[in-house]
């Protein structure tokens, strides 16, 4: 059994050999996503939050990239140039794991490019980038945040035959949602005897997000609970969900991402699901003593739960019918997640800007 055990490169990687459980890398960064594919990683994502991160630690790798791109095209805005850039770099990426694609049949391998999140109240606007979005790439799935317009979005993508990775996504009634809208757009497809095969969508829940926006509210509102408690607001929501996706047969696999601690790995494993963490947490996970044993079908601690029920946003968020689509917009951590989103794609055009409109001053 320990000759069989020194087999794994680390935690991730016994997760990703020996259980169901996919390892995606949440980042384009091709350095950390080559360490990821090592550890058994066989996804990744690219948005402007990642893009802007990339630039801080790789601007001398894509510096020359972004200038040429200044060079053909003297017309183009900053922003223009940046979502340029933002699919240079998921290409980049969607090559490394095309190989991985090809062996899997299109259920892996493949790069998660996110809709501009400020057109999150734009049905027509997500569709029309999200097909530009797949013809850049085979492996390419396309991220929509799963707002009241969002849900539509994703409908009408899957009856295109695109596949969906949906975002800004923390609760049961968007994950049912999802879902549902995937199942009528693959519906609609079989009605007009078009294939499904290639369709591999993946819905991700947030839990960390969830467990962030609980924690802002007792800091800011109370009740005071039980230390540790609001560290399991996400898993209960993500265990639920996942026993209805089972129960119902659902064409669609939950991923877990926004990462806290250990438990939005541990407590998934065993399932048929993709945990998507960024590069910091995989080196955590694999430098721990974690057990690799299958977690998903461990219920919350019942005193966990009733504690956690005492938030008015906790119960909306487990209750399948706790929220409407219309509420998925005000819900309060999608409301902080999109402002997140949206302010770093202008934190992204001030960093194509620097290149664009050098400051005078510090030449």
């Amino acid at each position: 059994m320990a000759d069989a055990a020194l087999a794994f490169k680390s935690p991730l990687h016994q997760m990703a050999q020996t259980t169901p459980t996919c390892l995606w890398n949440d980042s384009s960064s091709i350095q950390e996503l080559t360490y990821s594919i090592e550890h058994g990683g066989v996804g990744a994502t690219c948005n402007p939050v990642i893009v802007v991160d990339v630039l801080k630690q790789e601007m001398s790798i894509w510096k020359g990239r972004i200038q040429g791109l200044i060079q053909e095209m003297p017309t183009a805005t900053e922003d223009e140039i940046a979502w340029r850039l933002v699919e240079d770099m998921s290409v980049k990426a969607a090559t490394l794991l095309e190989p991985i694609f090809r062996e899997q049949q299109g259920r892996n391998g493949r790069l998660s490019m996110q809709t501009d999140p400020r057109l999150y109240r734009n049905t027509a606007a997500m569709v029309a980038q999200a097909r530009r979005f797949a013809e850049l790439a085979p492996n390419i799935i396309v991220k929509i945040p799963v707002t009241a317009a969002g849900v539509a979005a994703i409908e009408e993508v899957t009856y295109l035959g695109i596949s969906i990775n949906a975002t800004v996504s923390f609760s049961l009634p968007q994950a049912i949602a999802v879902a549902e809208a995937v199942e009528r757009g693959m519906a609609r497809r079989e009605k007009e005897g078009k294939d499904v095969s290639g369709i591999a969508s993946v819905c991700t829940l947030m839990v960390g997000r969830l467990d962030d926006w609980l924690k802002m509210v007792a800091e800011k509102r109370g009740p005071t609970v039980n230390p540790g408690a609001l560290e399991w607001a996400g898993v209960a929501v993500f265990k639920k969900a996942y026993a209805i996706y089972q129960e119902r047969g659902y064409r669609i696999r939950l991923l877990s991402a926004a990462f806290r601690n250990h438990m939005h790995w541990s407590e998934f494993i065993g399932g048929d699901v993709v945990i998507s963490p960024p590069h910091k947490w995989q080196a955590r996970f694999n430098a721990s003593d974690v057990e690799v044993l299958p977690r998903i079908a461990n219920p919350v601690d019942p005193e966990v739960l009733e504690t956690l029920m005492k938030f008015g946003d906790f119960q909306r968020a487990y209750a399948e019918n706790g929220l409407s689509h219309e509420e998925f917009n005000t819900f309060g951590p999608t409301v902080r997640t999109l402002r997140q989103f949206i302010n770093a794609c202008y934190e992204l055009n001030g960093q194509i800007r620097e290149l664009l409109l050098p400051d005078p001053d510090k030449i």
